[in-house]
Protein backbone atom coordinates (compact mmCIF):
# COMPACT_ATOMS: atom_id res chain seq x y z
CA UNK A 1 0.00 0.00 0.00
CA UNK A 2 1.47 3.30 -0.94
CA UNK A 3 2.94 5.17 1.79
CA UNK A 4 0.90 7.98 3.53
CA UNK A 5 2.15 11.22 3.44
CA UNK A 6 1.93 13.70 6.71
CA UNK A 7 0.83 16.68 6.11
CA UNK A 8 1.92 19.60 8.05
CA UNK A 9 -1.00 21.14 10.68
CA UNK A 10 -2.15 24.44 9.12
CA UNK A 11 -4.25 25.67 12.52
CA UNK A 12 -2.51 29.17 12.75
CA UNK A 13 -4.10 30.02 9.14
CA UNK A 14 -6.33 32.79 8.38
CA UNK A 15 -9.78 31.81 6.77
CA UNK A 16 -12.55 33.38 5.90
CA UNK A 17 -15.14 31.53 7.59
CA UNK A 18 -15.01 31.56 11.40
CA UNK A 19 -14.02 27.86 12.28
CA UNK A 20 -10.36 28.40 14.10
CA UNK A 21 -11.80 28.20 17.47
CA UNK A 22 -13.77 24.85 16.15
CA UNK A 23 -10.26 23.16 15.26
CA UNK A 24 -8.98 24.44 18.81
CA UNK A 25 -10.69 21.85 20.40
CA UNK A 26 -9.83 18.54 20.85
CA UNK A 27 -11.20 15.61 19.50
CA UNK A 28 -12.48 14.38 23.03
CA UNK A 29 -13.86 17.88 23.49
CA UNK A 30 -16.33 17.37 20.71
CA UNK A 31 -17.24 13.89 21.27
CA UNK A 32 -18.49 15.02 24.78
CA UNK A 33 -20.45 17.99 22.94
CA UNK A 34 -21.96 15.43 20.62
CA UNK A 35 -22.99 13.06 23.23
CA UNK A 36 -24.48 16.06 24.96
CA UNK A 37 -26.26 16.98 21.95
CA UNK A 38 -27.60 13.87 20.90
CA UNK A 39 -28.78 12.76 24.30
CA UNK A 40 -30.64 16.16 24.95
CA UNK A 41 -32.54 15.68 21.40
CA UNK A 42 -33.92 12.17 22.24
CA UNK A 43 -34.57 12.45 25.50
CA UNK A 44 -36.20 15.80 24.86
CA UNK A 45 -38.68 13.78 21.92
CA UNK A 46 -39.42 11.18 24.83
CA UNK A 47 -40.15 13.93 27.28
CA UNK A 48 -42.53 15.69 24.74
CA UNK A 49 -44.16 12.07 23.92
CA UNK A 50 -43.16 11.76 21.23
CA UNK A 51 -41.21 8.67 21.32
CA UNK A 52 -42.50 5.23 20.10
CA UNK A 53 -43.01 1.46 20.67
CA UNK A 54 -40.76 0.00 18.34
CA UNK A 55 -38.54 -0.07 19.30
CA UNK A 56 -37.80 1.81 22.38
CA UNK A 57 -40.55 0.63 23.91
CA UNK A 58 -39.40 -3.08 23.29
CA UNK A 59 -36.34 -2.87 24.50
CA UNK A 60 -36.88 -0.61 27.55
CA UNK A 61 -39.88 -3.34 28.58
CA UNK A 62 -37.64 -6.03 28.41
CA UNK A 63 -34.32 -4.81 30.03
CA UNK A 64 -36.60 -3.90 32.86
CA UNK A 65 -38.36 -7.30 33.51
CA UNK A 66 -34.65 -8.82 33.14
CA UNK A 67 -33.44 -6.43 36.09
CA UNK A 68 -36.25 -7.46 38.26
CA UNK A 69 -35.61 -10.76 37.74
CA UNK A 70 -38.25 -11.78 35.21
CA UNK A 71 -38.28 -13.31 31.59
CA UNK A 72 -37.59 -10.70 28.85
CA UNK A 73 -40.68 -11.42 26.81
CA UNK A 74 -41.95 -8.52 24.67
CA UNK A 75 -45.64 -8.31 25.18
CA UNK A 76 -45.57 -6.09 22.22
CA UNK A 77 -43.92 -9.02 19.96
CA UNK A 78 -45.19 -11.78 21.94
CA UNK A 79 -41.83 -13.96 22.13
CA UNK A 80 -38.46 -14.07 23.60
CA UNK A 81 -36.68 -10.57 22.72
CA UNK A 82 -34.08 -12.99 21.17
CA UNK A 83 -36.26 -14.04 18.92
CA UNK A 84 -36.57 -10.67 17.03
CA UNK A 85 -33.00 -9.66 16.29
CA UNK A 86 -30.70 -12.33 18.34
CA UNK A 87 -29.00 -9.31 20.01
CA UNK A 88 -27.11 -10.24 22.92
CA UNK A 89 -25.66 -7.33 23.17
CA UNK A 90 -28.46 -5.76 25.00
CA UNK A 91 -28.08 -8.18 28.39
CA UNK A 92 -25.49 -6.01 29.37
CA UNK A 93 -27.42 -3.02 29.60
CA UNK A 94 -29.48 -4.91 32.42
CA UNK A 95 -26.30 -3.48 35.02
CA UNK A 96 -27.90 0.21 34.52
CA UNK A 97 -31.51 -0.67 34.98
CA UNK A 98 -30.43 -2.84 38.14
CA UNK A 99 -28.89 0.64 39.56
CA UNK A 100 -32.30 3.06 38.52
CA UNK A 101 -34.38 1.70 36.18
CA UNK A 102 -35.34 4.37 33.79
CA UNK A 103 -35.43 4.50 29.38
CA UNK A 104 -33.11 7.58 29.80
CA UNK A 105 -30.21 4.77 29.93
CA UNK A 106 -31.36 3.74 26.71
CA UNK A 107 -30.84 7.40 24.97
CA UNK A 108 -27.17 7.81 26.48
CA UNK A 109 -25.65 4.70 25.85
CA UNK A 110 -27.06 5.73 22.18
CA UNK A 111 -25.18 9.06 22.20
CA UNK A 112 -22.36 7.55 23.71
CA UNK A 113 -22.00 4.78 21.36
CA UNK A 114 -23.09 7.37 17.85
CA UNK A 115 -20.68 10.09 19.39
CA UNK A 116 -17.42 8.18 20.04
CA UNK A 117 -17.23 6.37 16.73
CA UNK A 118 -15.97 10.31 15.88
CA UNK A 119 -13.17 9.65 17.74
CA UNK A 120 -12.29 6.44 16.46
CA UNK A 121 -13.21 8.31 12.80
CA UNK A 122 -10.40 10.47 13.56
CA UNK A 123 -7.84 7.54 14.85
CA UNK A 124 -8.18 6.60 11.77
CA UNK A 125 -7.55 9.96 9.94
CA UNK A 126 -4.58 10.54 11.93
CA UNK A 127 -3.21 7.02 11.65
CA UNK A 128 -3.55 7.42 7.51
CA UNK A 129 -1.59 10.44 7.69
CA UNK A 130 -4.23 13.21 7.99
CA UNK A 131 -2.81 16.21 10.25
CA UNK A 132 -5.12 17.25 13.15
CA UNK A 133 -7.12 20.21 11.50
CA UNK A 134 -7.85 17.76 8.53
CA UNK A 135 -8.85 14.77 10.85
CA UNK A 136 -10.72 16.85 13.08
CA UNK A 137 -12.86 17.69 9.83
CA UNK A 138 -13.03 14.05 9.09
CA UNK A 139 -14.61 13.31 11.98
CA UNK A 140 -16.69 16.71 12.71
CA UNK A 141 -18.25 15.18 9.39
CA UNK A 142 -18.84 12.04 10.87
CA UNK A 143 -20.77 14.08 13.39
CA UNK A 144 -22.58 15.92 11.19
CA UNK A 145 -23.77 12.96 8.99
CA UNK A 146 -27.94 13.16 8.77
CA UNK A 147 -28.18 9.74 9.78
CA UNK A 148 -26.61 9.51 12.95
CA UNK A 149 -28.78 12.75 14.01
CA UNK A 150 -31.79 11.07 12.45
CA UNK A 151 -31.30 7.18 14.52
CA UNK A 152 -30.50 9.39 17.08
CA UNK A 153 -34.32 11.10 17.27
CA UNK A 154 -35.63 7.31 16.12
CA UNK A 155 -36.16 5.77 19.79
CA UNK A 156 -33.50 3.24 20.28
CA UNK A 157 -32.06 -0.03 18.19
CA UNK A 158 -29.38 -2.67 18.93
CA UNK A 159 -28.03 -1.21 15.84
CA UNK A 160 -26.33 1.94 17.27
CA UNK A 161 -24.17 -0.41 20.00
CA UNK A 162 -22.83 -2.01 16.93
CA UNK A 163 -21.16 1.58 15.19
CA UNK A 164 -18.10 2.29 17.69
CA UNK A 165 -17.21 -1.35 16.80
CA UNK A 166 -17.53 -1.42 13.04
CA UNK A 167 -15.27 1.47 13.42
CA UNK A 168 -13.29 0.02 15.95
CA UNK A 169 -12.65 -3.10 13.78
CA UNK A 170 -11.63 -1.49 10.86
CA UNK A 171 -8.86 0.67 13.14
CA UNK A 172 -7.88 -2.66 15.04
CA UNK A 173 -7.32 -4.34 11.85
CA UNK A 174 -5.27 -1.82 9.88
CA UNK A 175 -2.99 -1.20 13.61
CA UNK A 176 -2.91 -5.16 13.60
CA UNK A 177 -4.43 -5.62 16.75
CA UNK A 178 -5.99 -8.92 16.53
CA UNK A 179 -7.24 -9.14 20.44
CA UNK A 180 -9.09 -5.93 20.10
CA UNK A 181 -10.38 -6.75 16.09
CA UNK A 182 -11.45 -9.70 17.55
CA UNK A 183 -13.42 -8.28 20.52
CA UNK A 184 -14.90 -5.88 18.07
CA UNK A 185 -16.18 -8.73 15.57
CA UNK A 186 -17.81 -10.61 18.53
CA UNK A 187 -19.44 -7.04 19.85
CA UNK A 188 -20.79 -6.17 16.67
CA UNK A 189 -22.28 -9.90 16.16
CA UNK A 190 -23.99 -9.88 19.67
CA UNK A 191 -25.93 -6.55 18.38
CA UNK A 192 -27.72 -8.27 15.72
CA UNK A 193 -27.99 -11.21 13.22
CA UNK A 194 -28.03 -9.30 9.85
CA UNK A 195 -24.90 -7.79 10.54
CA UNK A 196 -23.31 -11.40 10.48
CA UNK A 197 -23.23 -10.39 6.31
CA UNK A 198 -21.21 -7.54 7.02
CA UNK A 199 -18.44 -9.30 9.12
CA UNK A 200 -18.37 -11.73 6.48
CA UNK A 201 -17.40 -9.30 4.06
CA UNK A 202 -14.67 -7.59 6.17
CA UNK A 203 -13.39 -10.93 6.11
CA UNK A 204 -13.08 -11.49 2.24
CA UNK A 205 -11.71 -7.58 2.28
CA UNK A 206 -9.13 -8.09 4.69
CA UNK A 207 -8.08 -11.13 3.13
CA UNK A 208 -8.48 -10.01 -0.43
CA UNK A 209 -7.52 -6.50 -0.27
CA UNK A 210 -5.82 -5.60 3.26
CA UNK A 211 -3.36 -8.08 3.83
CA UNK A 212 -4.61 -9.29 6.58
CA UNK A 213 -5.36 -12.97 5.79
CA UNK A 214 -5.62 -14.41 9.34
CA UNK A 215 -8.18 -11.99 10.52
CA UNK A 216 -10.00 -12.19 7.40
CA UNK A 217 -10.14 -16.08 7.95
CA UNK A 218 -11.48 -15.81 11.76
CA UNK A 219 -14.24 -12.93 10.44
CA UNK A 220 -15.38 -15.19 7.85
CA UNK A 221 -15.48 -18.05 9.99
CA UNK A 222 -17.16 -16.48 13.27
CA UNK A 223 -19.87 -14.64 10.84
CA UNK A 224 -20.64 -17.72 8.83
CA UNK A 225 -20.62 -19.25 12.43
CA UNK A 226 -23.07 -16.60 13.67
CA UNK A 227 -25.26 -16.02 11.09
CA UNK A 228 -26.31 -20.47 10.99
CA UNK A 229 -26.53 -20.03 14.67
CA UNK A 230 -28.96 -16.93 15.14
CA UNK A 231 -31.13 -17.49 12.00
CA UNK A 232 -31.55 -21.34 12.09
CA UNK A 233 -31.59 -21.86 15.57
CA UNK A 234 -31.92 -19.17 17.94
CA UNK A 235 -34.75 -16.72 15.92
CA UNK A 236 -37.02 -19.87 15.60
CA UNK A 237 -36.62 -20.86 18.89
CA UNK A 238 -37.44 -17.92 20.73
CA UNK A 239 -40.04 -16.83 18.00
CA UNK A 240 -41.45 -20.15 15.99
CA UNK A 241 -41.29 -18.52 12.87
CA UNK A 242 -38.51 -17.26 10.46
CA UNK A 243 -36.38 -14.01 11.10
CA UNK A 244 -38.59 -10.92 10.74
CA UNK A 245 -36.73 -9.16 7.96
CA UNK A 246 -37.25 -12.30 5.57
CA UNK A 247 -40.65 -10.86 4.59
CA UNK A 248 -39.34 -7.46 3.52
CA UNK A 249 -37.97 -10.18 0.07
CA UNK A 250 -41.12 -11.78 -0.65
CA UNK A 251 -40.32 -11.85 -4.47
CA UNK A 252 -37.05 -14.01 -3.51
CA UNK A 253 -38.34 -16.72 -1.04
CA UNK A 254 -40.19 -17.55 2.28
CA UNK A 255 -36.81 -17.81 4.40
CA UNK A 256 -33.61 -16.54 4.89
CA UNK A 257 -31.40 -19.52 3.04
CA UNK A 258 -33.86 -19.66 0.50
CA UNK A 259 -33.40 -15.80 0.19
CA UNK A 260 -29.79 -16.11 -0.13
CA UNK A 261 -29.51 -18.89 -2.79
CA UNK A 262 -32.13 -16.52 -5.27
CA UNK A 263 -30.27 -14.00 -4.67
CA UNK A 264 -26.92 -15.58 -5.94
CA UNK A 265 -28.75 -17.95 -8.37
CA UNK A 266 -31.22 -16.61 -9.96
CA UNK A 267 -29.72 -12.49 -10.82
CA UNK A 268 -32.76 -12.06 -13.36
CA UNK A 269 -34.94 -11.67 -10.07
CA UNK A 270 -32.72 -8.68 -8.91
CA UNK A 271 -30.94 -7.01 -11.63
CA UNK A 272 -34.12 -4.41 -11.71
CA UNK A 273 -33.88 -3.66 -8.01
CA UNK A 274 -30.29 -3.20 -8.60
CA UNK A 275 -30.69 -0.18 -11.67
CA UNK A 276 -33.84 1.35 -10.39
CA UNK A 277 -34.05 5.04 -9.90
CA UNK A 278 -34.99 4.48 -5.65
CA UNK A 279 -31.70 2.34 -5.97
CA UNK A 280 -29.78 5.27 -7.75
CA UNK A 281 -31.52 7.81 -5.19
CA UNK A 282 -30.42 5.90 -2.23
CA UNK A 283 -26.95 5.54 -3.20
CA UNK A 284 -26.78 9.34 -4.02
CA UNK A 285 -28.22 10.84 -0.65
CA UNK A 286 -25.67 8.10 1.26
CA UNK A 287 -22.75 9.18 -0.38
CA UNK A 288 -23.60 13.37 -0.64
CA UNK A 289 -22.59 14.50 2.52
CA UNK A 290 -18.95 13.14 1.52
CA UNK A 291 -19.43 13.05 -2.54
CA UNK A 292 -16.97 15.85 -2.98
CA UNK A 293 -14.35 13.81 -1.15
CA UNK A 294 -14.70 10.73 -2.23
CA UNK A 295 -11.94 9.08 -5.27
CA UNK A 296 -14.08 6.07 -7.21
CA UNK A 297 -10.10 4.90 -7.34
CA UNK A 298 -10.04 4.04 -3.51
CA UNK A 299 -13.65 2.43 -3.59
CA UNK A 300 -12.31 -1.10 -2.68
CA UNK A 301 -13.03 -0.06 1.09
CA UNK A 302 -16.64 -0.36 0.13
CA UNK A 303 -16.45 -3.97 0.18
CA UNK A 304 -17.49 -4.44 3.13
CA UNK A 305 -20.20 -2.22 3.04
CA UNK A 306 -22.19 -4.35 0.22
CA UNK A 307 -24.60 -6.53 2.17
CA UNK A 308 -26.40 -3.41 3.44
CA UNK A 309 -26.31 -1.92 0.35
CA UNK A 310 -27.77 -5.01 -1.19
CA UNK A 311 -30.44 -5.48 1.42
CA UNK A 312 -31.38 -2.15 1.70
CA UNK A 313 -31.65 -1.75 -2.23
CA UNK A 314 -33.46 -5.03 -2.57
CA UNK A 315 -36.31 -4.67 -0.08
CA UNK A 316 -39.81 -3.66 -0.57
CA UNK A 317 -39.48 -1.21 2.41
CA UNK A 318 -38.77 2.07 1.74
CA UNK A 319 -37.60 2.64 4.94
CA UNK A 320 -34.33 0.51 4.19
CA UNK A 321 -33.53 3.55 1.61
CA UNK A 322 -34.28 6.18 3.69
CA UNK A 323 -31.02 7.96 6.12
CA UNK A 324 -34.18 8.73 8.60
CA UNK A 325 -34.02 4.71 9.91
CA UNK A 326 -31.04 3.13 11.07
CA UNK A 327 -30.74 0.58 8.15
CA UNK A 328 -27.45 2.70 6.65
CA UNK A 329 -25.32 2.51 10.04
CA UNK A 330 -22.79 -0.55 8.91
CA UNK A 331 -22.04 1.35 5.98
CA UNK A 332 -20.51 4.52 7.44
CA UNK A 333 -17.53 3.24 8.60
CA UNK A 334 -16.21 2.29 5.03
CA UNK A 335 -17.62 5.22 3.20
CA UNK A 336 -15.75 7.70 5.85
CA UNK A 337 -12.78 4.97 5.23
CA UNK A 338 -13.03 6.18 1.47
CA UNK A 339 -13.11 9.68 2.55
CA UNK A 340 -10.13 9.12 4.13
CA UNK A 341 -7.97 7.29 1.96
CA UNK A 342 -9.06 10.14 -0.96
CA UNK A 343 -8.04 12.80 1.55
CA UNK A 344 -4.22 11.23 2.27
CA UNK A 345 -3.43 10.85 -1.21
CA UNK A 346 -0.20 12.90 -1.91
CA UNK A 347 -2.20 15.28 -3.69
CA UNK A 348 -4.88 16.45 -1.37
CA UNK A 349 -7.92 18.87 -2.14
CA UNK A 350 -11.22 18.84 -4.19
CA UNK A 351 -9.80 17.48 -7.31
CA UNK A 352 -8.42 14.22 -5.85
CA UNK A 353 -11.73 13.34 -4.81
CA UNK A 354 -15.33 12.71 -6.58
CA UNK A 355 -13.86 15.30 -9.05
CA UNK A 356 -10.77 13.12 -10.15
CA UNK A 357 -13.20 12.40 -12.86
CA UNK A 358 -14.26 15.58 -14.07
CA UNK A 359 -10.43 16.35 -14.28
CA UNK A 360 -9.49 14.06 -16.96
CA UNK A 361 -12.55 15.67 -18.91
CA UNK A 362 -11.44 19.33 -17.94
CA UNK A 363 -7.57 18.49 -18.93
CA UNK A 364 -8.20 18.78 -22.40
CA UNK A 365 -11.61 21.24 -22.58
CA UNK A 366 -11.73 23.70 -19.63
CA UNK A 367 -7.95 23.56 -18.21
CA UNK A 368 -7.60 27.10 -17.54
CA UNK A 369 -10.77 26.99 -15.06
CA UNK A 370 -8.93 23.84 -13.78
CA UNK A 371 -7.98 26.12 -10.33
CA UNK A 372 -12.04 26.18 -9.82
CA UNK A 373 -12.29 22.59 -8.93
CA UNK A 374 -9.51 22.45 -6.70
CA UNK A 375 -9.08 23.72 -3.23
CA UNK A 376 -5.98 24.61 -1.32
CA UNK A 377 -5.26 22.51 1.50
CA UNK A 378 -4.75 24.85 3.98
CA UNK A 379 -8.40 25.43 3.58
CA UNK A 380 -9.85 21.83 3.16
CA UNK A 381 -10.86 21.08 6.67
CA UNK A 382 -12.87 24.22 6.71
CA UNK A 383 -14.75 23.68 3.17
CA UNK A 384 -15.27 19.85 4.48
CA UNK A 385 -17.29 21.20 7.85
CA UNK A 386 -18.78 23.87 5.13
CA UNK A 387 -20.20 21.39 3.16
CA UNK A 388 -20.87 18.84 5.81
CA UNK A 389 -23.25 21.49 7.84
CA UNK A 390 -25.22 22.19 4.44
CA UNK A 391 -26.08 18.62 4.08
CA UNK A 392 -26.73 17.74 7.51
CA UNK A 393 -28.88 20.85 7.04
CA UNK A 394 -30.70 19.66 4.26
CA UNK A 395 -30.93 15.76 4.98
CA UNK A 396 -31.53 16.19 8.88
CA UNK A 397 -34.76 14.95 9.79
CA UNK A 398 -35.44 19.02 11.46
CA UNK A 399 -38.88 18.71 10.60
CA UNK A 400 -39.40 15.81 13.40
CA UNK A 401 -37.78 18.37 15.55
CA UNK A 402 -40.46 21.00 14.83
CA UNK A 403 -43.39 18.65 14.78
CA UNK A 404 -43.04 17.83 18.45
CA UNK A 405 -44.18 21.45 19.45
CA UNK A 406 -47.22 21.49 17.50
CA UNK A 407 -48.11 18.28 19.85
CA UNK A 408 -48.06 19.26 22.72
CA UNK A 409 -50.81 21.72 23.97
CA UNK A 410 -51.81 18.81 26.41
CA UNK A 411 -48.60 17.74 27.40
CA UNK A 412 -49.43 18.78 31.30
CA UNK A 413 -52.74 16.62 30.98
CA UNK A 414 -50.89 13.92 29.31
CA UNK A 415 -48.08 14.01 32.16
CA UNK A 416 -51.19 14.05 34.67
CA UNK A 417 -52.42 11.19 32.86
CA UNK A 418 -49.07 8.96 33.32
CA UNK A 419 -48.84 9.82 37.46
CA UNK A 420 -52.13 8.19 37.49
CA UNK A 421 -50.91 4.78 37.20
CA UNK A 422 -50.07 3.56 40.08
CA UNK A 423 -50.03 -0.15 39.43
CA UNK A 424 -48.28 -2.47 37.83
CA UNK A 425 -51.27 -3.43 35.57
CA UNK A 426 -51.63 -4.21 32.30
CA UNK A 427 -52.37 -1.32 29.73
CA UNK A 428 -53.43 -0.67 26.47
CA UNK A 429 -52.74 2.65 24.48
CA UNK A 430 -51.45 4.17 21.54
CA UNK A 431 -47.61 4.16 20.02
CA UNK A 432 -46.75 7.46 21.30
CA UNK A 433 -47.71 6.87 25.09
CA UNK A 434 -46.93 3.17 25.32
CA UNK A 435 -42.98 3.77 26.10
CA UNK A 436 -43.98 5.35 29.08
CA UNK A 437 -45.51 2.40 30.54
CA UNK A 438 -42.88 -0.38 29.31
CA UNK A 439 -42.04 -1.29 33.13
CA UNK A 440 -44.61 -3.93 33.61
CA UNK A 441 -45.41 -7.63 31.52
CA UNK A 442 -48.16 -6.34 29.36
CA UNK A 443 -48.22 -3.37 27.47
CA UNK A 444 -49.93 -3.29 23.89
CA UNK A 445 -50.85 -0.96 21.13
CA UNK A 446 -54.57 -0.46 20.39
CA UNK A 447 -53.98 -2.62 16.92
CA UNK A 448 -52.89 -5.25 18.50
CA UNK A 449 -55.74 -6.08 20.05
CA UNK A 450 -60.24 -5.80 19.01
CA UNK A 451 -61.81 -3.37 21.57
CA UNK A 452 -64.98 -5.65 20.33
CA UNK A 453 -62.92 -8.50 23.04
CA UNK A 454 -63.14 -8.61 26.38
CA UNK A 455 -59.55 -6.54 27.23
CA UNK A 456 -59.16 -9.22 30.52
CA UNK A 457 -55.58 -8.95 30.06
CA UNK A 458 -55.89 -4.88 30.83
CA UNK A 459 -56.25 -2.91 33.68
CA UNK A 460 -55.89 0.34 32.26
CA UNK A 461 -57.05 1.78 28.50
CA UNK A 462 -54.95 5.04 27.93
CA UNK A 463 -56.34 7.37 25.13
CA UNK A 464 -54.89 11.11 23.63
CA UNK A 465 -57.52 11.63 21.30
CA UNK A 466 -56.47 14.83 20.19
CA UNK A 467 -53.25 13.82 19.02
CA UNK A 468 -53.24 10.25 18.47
CA UNK A 469 -51.02 7.92 16.38
CA UNK A 470 -51.94 8.24 12.60
CA UNK A 471 -52.61 4.36 12.18
CA UNK A 472 -54.84 4.34 14.82
CA UNK A 473 -56.42 7.39 15.22
CA UNK A 474 -60.31 5.12 14.46
CA UNK A 475 -59.19 2.66 16.50
CA UNK A 476 -58.44 5.26 19.67
CA UNK A 477 -62.55 6.62 18.75
CA UNK A 478 -63.80 3.29 18.45
CA UNK A 479 -62.03 2.36 21.78
CA UNK A 480 -63.99 5.25 23.73
CA UNK A 481 -67.43 4.72 22.66
CA UNK A 482 -66.89 0.81 23.35
CA UNK A 483 -65.27 1.32 26.71
CA UNK A 484 -68.06 3.72 27.79
CA UNK A 485 -70.98 0.91 27.10
CA UNK A 486 -68.59 -1.51 29.17
CA UNK A 487 -69.44 -2.95 32.95
CA UNK A 488 -65.95 -3.62 33.76
CA UNK A 489 -64.24 -0.51 32.56
CA UNK A 490 -65.03 3.27 33.92
CA UNK A 491 -63.16 6.30 32.52
CA UNK A 492 -61.24 7.38 35.50
CA UNK A 493 -59.48 10.74 34.28
CA UNK A 494 -60.09 12.88 31.22
CA UNK A 495 -58.77 16.15 30.99
CA UNK A 496 -57.72 18.01 26.92
CA UNK A 497 -58.96 14.88 25.34
CA UNK A 498 -56.43 12.26 27.29
CA UNK A 499 -58.71 9.90 28.91
CA UNK A 500 -57.95 7.12 31.13
CA UNK A 501 -60.47 3.80 31.19
CA UNK A 502 -59.95 1.43 34.63
CA UNK A 503 -61.14 -2.06 35.26
CA UNK A 504 -63.14 -1.72 38.10
CA UNK A 505 -63.52 -5.36 38.24
CA UNK A 506 -62.14 -9.25 37.83
CA UNK A 507 -58.52 -7.71 38.60
CA UNK A 508 -56.15 -8.25 41.44
CA UNK A 509 -55.44 -5.86 43.72
CA UNK A 510 -52.44 -3.88 44.14
CA UNK A 511 -50.43 -5.62 46.14
CA UNK A 512 -51.42 -9.08 44.40
CA UNK A 513 -50.23 -7.75 41.43
CA UNK A 514 -46.80 -6.30 42.43
CA UNK A 515 -46.35 -10.23 44.41
CA UNK A 516 -47.22 -12.30 41.45
CA UNK A 517 -44.37 -10.08 39.14
CA UNK A 518 -41.66 -10.62 42.00
CA UNK A 519 -42.23 -14.36 41.74
CA UNK A 520 -41.96 -14.37 38.05
CA UNK A 521 -38.63 -17.05 37.18
CA UNK A 522 -36.07 -15.62 36.01
CA UNK A 523 -33.38 -16.05 33.09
Amino acid sequence: MKQMQTYPDHSESSTSMNTKGLFSLSIWKIIAIATIILFLYSSLRHFLFQSTAYDLGIYDQIIYLMSQGSQPISSFLGFHFLGDHGALAIYPLVFLYKLYPSVYWLFLVQAICLASAGGITWKLARLSGLNQRLALAVAIAYLLYPEIFNINLFDFHPDVLAVPALFGAVLAAQQKQFIWFLIAILWILSCKAVFSLTVIAIGFWLIFFEQRRFSGMIAIALGMAWFLLVTQIMIPFYSGQEAAGVSRYPYLGNSVLEVITNTIVKPQLIIGKLFSIDSLIYVLELGVALILWLNPQKFIALIPAIPTLLLNILSIDPMQRSLIYQYSLPALPFLFLVMIRTLADEKPGLGNGFWVLWNKFQKNTLSKFSHLFTIPHPKLPQWIVLWSSLIFLLWGDHSQVLGYFTRIDNWSATQNAVAEIQTQGGVLTDNRLAPHFTHRQTIKLLNQVSPDFDLKEFDYVILNLRHPWPDTKDLGEKYTQQLKQKPNFQLSYQQDDVLIFKRISGGLNNNQERSEFKEQPGV
